[in-house]
């Protein structure tokens, strides 16, 4: 594959009906309705959310090589929903000649939106409060019995889970941000490299390298903590070699429109190493020279200031609220302390000045909304604007 094409595919086949954070059912729907109408995919519904949300399978191609996808397993979590988009429109262009080559030998079934009450609420958990990837075992949950039941099914030889994650995690101890996340989850408690995992470590490195080429140095290992009622880890338990994604934080890409884009290489990237090598798990080691995450970042970072007589950083993050059919980013102080070790996805310098809240509130660390603020006399926003 000539990875140069990668962004002209991406400007091609990017999903103009899709964009921001805020992706849910209704969302998605006309998709699905259109791609039902296409000779060469089949769309069924497989069965229903907790609260009634019609559940859909896209399937496409006719290969050998079973490939199983499912995103928005956490509703807040639609980066990947947008990018396997994008996938499927590359996909079902019959005049490129590596869509055609990977319907020929690959079939690929695609759950977009696993926790369509989840995605509607914009909540990491389902209708009933739960998460969705604690329940593989006890499958109380009707998602749970869908996901588990087409497993069943199909017997896929792929398994591909995916996720996204927070604005805090870096690439290793690093002043890089995580921007893609990958894991091959572990088997058992002793997380033993087994050959399964290393069949997924070897399509991992092989998605990293193209992916240096565009984000150097902000691609990251997930960490492998071995939890059976996890899905990745059942599944690799089961012995089917199970790609976990993160989509991670781009800079100043809160809408994470960039972070899809990477996401989409590595889809096309993965799919396609698949499709045309027999993979042993030889080239697994790799896989291990991708540096695992760590918390090194906050969203906001007002350095050097002066608060009650003390020399403090003070760390402000973001969190997502759900508010008339959007994602609103509320900036809270979350931590009050020296943070040199940590870095700020945006920094503010306050040379030991004075820093007051506008209203005069007192500063402290209880997840205080902290919107205007003043250095002396000087006024700051940590007002969120999106691009």
């Amino acid at each position: 594959m000539e990875t140069h094409q990668l962004p002209k595919w991406f400007s091609t086949y990017k999903e103009s009906l899709l964009f921001g954070r805020y992706i849910h059912l209704d969302t998605i729907t006309p998709l699905i309705d259109n791609l039902s109408s296409i000779n060469e995919v089949l769309v069924r519904q497989l069965g229903t959310s907790e609260n009634d949300a019609p559940i859909h399978l896209i399937r496409l191609g006719n290969g050998t090589k079973k490939l199983l996808y499912w995103s928005q397993m956490h509703g807040n979590e639609s980066t990947t929903t947008k990018a396997i988009f994008d996938f499927i429109k590359l996909l079902v262009d019959s005049t490129n000649e590596i869509a055609v080559n990977l319907l020929d030998n690959c079939t690929f079934y695609i759950i977009p939106m696993l926790s369509p009450d989840g995605a509607k609420a914009y909540t990491r958990l389902n209708y009933n409060q739960v998460d969705l990837n604690r329940d593989a075992q006890n499958k109380t949950q009707k998602e749970s019995i869908v996901l588990s039941d087409i497993i069943r099914e199909i017997q896929p030889d792929y398994a591909f889970n995916l996720h996204g994650q927070r604005t805090i995690f870096s690439a290793g101890n690093t002043n890089h941000s995580a921007t893609v996340s990958f894991l091959s989850p572990a088997a058992n408690k002793k997380r033993t490299v087994t050959h399964c995992r290393k069949i997924a470590m070897e399509i991992i490195a092989e998605m990293n390298t193209v992916l240096q080429q565009y984000i150097p140095d902000s691609v990251g290992r997930y960490d492998d903590g071995f939890n059976i009622n996890c899905v990745g880890d059942t599944l690799s338990d089961m012995d089917i070699p199970t790609i976990l994604f993160e989509a991670g934080h781009y800079k100043n890409d809160y809408n994470r429109e960039k972070t899809r884009e990477y996401i989409f290489y590595a889809l096309i990237t993965s799919a396609n190493y698949i499709s045309s090598t027999v993979i042993k798990g030889d080239a697994y080691q790799a896989y291990f020279d991708i540096p695992e995450n760590e918390k090194c970042f906050y969203d906001i970072i007002i350095r050097d200031v002066i608060l009650d007589k003390k020399e403090v950083d003070i760390a402000i993050q973001y969190t997502e609220e759900l508010f008339e059919n959007d994602i609103k980013f509320i900036p809270k102080i979350v931590k009050i302390a020296n943070l040199k070790n940590f870095y700020g996805h945006k920094e503010i310098i306050g040379n030991k000045r004075t820093i007051s809240s506008e209203n005069d509130r007192n500063l402290i660390v209880s997840e205080l909304e902290f919107s205007k603020f003043y250095l002396n006399n000087e006024l700051f926003s940590t007002e969120l604007i999106k691009n």
